[in-house]
């Protein structure tokens, strides 16, 4: 008899392919796929809540499969965690019911990006934020932030050349602030916090469905209006015209994490004789 699980798993992205398996290259499904089919002695199809990019990371991607081997959920994570490379960690597993979709059940996924807005950045953090050193306005960027709030046409902040059914999506938040404590992934090992003295500075988004380079993409955008060179009602401006060009740059990468990924209740309940 097949179970369900749910699994959530933390990874560094900087020198992954991305969640999805790929040709050449180390990705996060690939390494469990591998890691499950050997615990399984078959093949094991693994699901994720979202498709990361290369050089994103996760603190709580969610991953779902369906396995026939007994193995209790906790022992199952210590055996994973045992195969799987450092950069990839398993943090928990959950037998939940048959219709538990990690991707298609998601109701809510929050995103965080890291910038660093310092004169310098310390070589232990620079894989995990993006630095700038121009002085930014968070103000002004957490208002050009508030226009993306709501449901709307997100067009403009999609990669250019993806595809996708519809590009109307609805953001529950979307905020900018300076953060008061250090927030990358590990302890700074330089004195005075992050690169010692600099504002680290925090763009979260939650919503029910991103876009490929959606967060990216309206990061770069909220960085312009941030150095002044436009006025935060201009992401109103992107918005409405659909138009990719119109928008700032994509941030890069690995100043990017998928926070967490939230389901409704019903779907995580253990089902009856769960292990």
């Amino acid at each position: 008899m097949f179970r369900t699980l749910k699994i959530v798993v933390a990874y560094d992205g900087s020198d992954l392919v991305g969640w999805q398996r790929q040709p050449a290259g180390v990705s996060v499904q690939a390494r469990l796929e591998d890691a499950l089919s050997a615990i399984e002695g078959r093949p094991v199809t693994v699901v994720g809540a979202g498709r990361t990019d290369a050089g994103v990371h996760a603190l709580g991607q969610v991953a779902g499969c369906r396995l026939e081997h007994r193995l209790p959920a906790a022992q199952l994570a210590t055996a994973l965690n045992a195969m799987l490379p450092g950069g990839i960690r398993v943090l928990d597993v959950q037998d939940v019911p048959e219709s538990f979709h990690a991707r298609y059940g998601a109701r809510l996924k929050t995103y965080r990006y890291l910038l660093l807005n310092s004169a310098v950045v310390s070589p232990f953090e620079r894989r995990y934020v993006w630095h700038v050193p121009q002085r930014l306005d968070v103000g002004a960027m957490a208002a050009g932030a508030r226009h993306l709030e709501g449901q709307h046409d997100y067009a403009a902040l999609r990669a250019a050349g993806s595809a996708t059914t519809t590009t109307v999506r609805t953001l529950a938040a979307a905020t900018v602030r300076e953060s008061t404590s250090a927030e990358v992934v590990g302890a700074s090992l330089m004195p005075g916090g992050p690169a010692g003295p600099g504002r680290l500075i925090v763009f979260e988004f939650s919503g029910s469905g991103f876009l490929r380079h959606m967060v990216r993409n309206a990061v770069g955008t909220l960085v312009e209006i941030g150095l002044g060179r436009r006025k935060p009602d201009w992401m109103a401006d992107v918005l409405a015209s659909g138009d990719r060009t119109e928008a700032g740059p994509t941030a890069p990468a690995g100043g990017l994490f998928l926070v967490s990924v939230v389901y409704a209740p019903a779907l995580l309940a253990p089902p009856e004789g769960s292990l």
